[in-house]
């Protein structure tokens, strides 16, 4: 390998204890672009930005009708006309593979939930379900400040609208950073919590 190369490809690691896990978080830089991952003893977490090679994995992506009612399949949400072109699309893979998805979107539907336009909005968060309860949910919310820092210069602030009947997310939320302002956004599905995290 070139000098120029050892270069451009370096690896921080630090380890930290959280939740009675030891987990090393790593910050991998490749031409410049960091990409930021989390690790337990035995699986890689990272959050990448969608692109179409997913899209075989994405589409055995399961989610319980239960859940269904309150997010939307990730394939459904890229592909979806009336999402901005502006969107994000971020996958959360674990040792490569899609575990996760969500969207950070801008324009309109930002505005339902907030008047700061340098805010991003979180929508469709979802984990499929064969891997849901490892963690991965709060592992990769914990990822998102850095992710938006590094991919998304200029905003500030990331907010979401939770419904009110979905007290699992609501708290999940609130332990990952977000902060209930006490507003509320009256949704097709009911109202909704607005929540706040500062990037």
């Amino acid at each position: 390998m070139s000098l120029q190369t050892l270069n451009r490809i370096y690896v921080l690691f630090f380890l930290y204890i959280k939740d009675q896990k030891t987990i090393l978080k790593s910050y991998t830089y490749i031409g410049g672009v960091k990409i930021i991952m989390s690790e337990t003893l035995n699986s890689s977490i990272v959050l990448v930005e969608y692109n179409d090679t997913f899209d075989e994995q994405l589409s055995n992506f399961h989610l319980p009708k239960e859940q269904l009612q309150f997010t939307s399949m990730p394939l459904e949400k890229i592909n979806n006309p009336n999402v901005s072109n502006n969107a994000k699309h971020v996958l959360i893979l674990e040792n490569g593979i899609p575990v996760g998805y969500f969207a950070l979107e801008d324009g309109d539907k930002l505005l339902k939930y907030s008047n700061n336009i340098n805010a991003r909005l979180l929508t469709a968060f979802s984990i499929d379900s064969k891997n849901q309860g490892k963690g991965l949910a709060k592992i990769g919310l914990q990822l998102l400040p850095e992710f938006v820092r590094n991919n998304l210069p200029g905003t500030d602030e990331i907010v979401l609208g939770v419904n009110q009947r979905n007290t699992p997310a609501y708290n999940l939320y609130l332990k990952t950073g977000f902060v209930d302002e006490n507003e509320f956004y009256e949704g097709p599905k009911g109202p909704q919590h607005i929540l706040h995290m500062r990037v």
